[in-house]
C-alpha cells in the first residue's frame, strides 16, 4: 500500500463518520460534507492503487528484460 491509498482510506472513513454524525444530529450540511469527503477519499485510494499497479508492471517488465 502506498501513501495515496492510506490517505484515501482515512479520508473515506472520515467522510463516513461525518455522515453518521450528521444523520444522528439531523445536520444535512454535515451529511453532505461527509459525502464529499468519502468520495474524495475513494478517488484518492483508487488513484493510489492505479499508481501501485503501474509501478509493479514497470518492475515486472524490468525484471523480464534483465533475464
Amino acid at each position: 500500500m502506498n501513501q495515496d491509498e492510506l490517505n484515501g482510506k482515512a479520508e473515506a472513513l472520515k467522510g463516513k463518520v461525518k455522515q453518521a454524525v450528521g444523520n444522528a444530529t439531523n445536520d444535512p450540511d454535515l451529511v453532505d460534507e461527509g459525502t464529499v469527503d468519502e468520495a474524495a477519499g475513494k478517488t484518492q485510494d483508487t488513484l493510489g492503487r492505479a499508481r501501485r499497479k503501474v509501478g509493479e508492471t514497470i518492475e515486472d517488465i524490468g525484471d523480464a528484460i534483465k533475464k
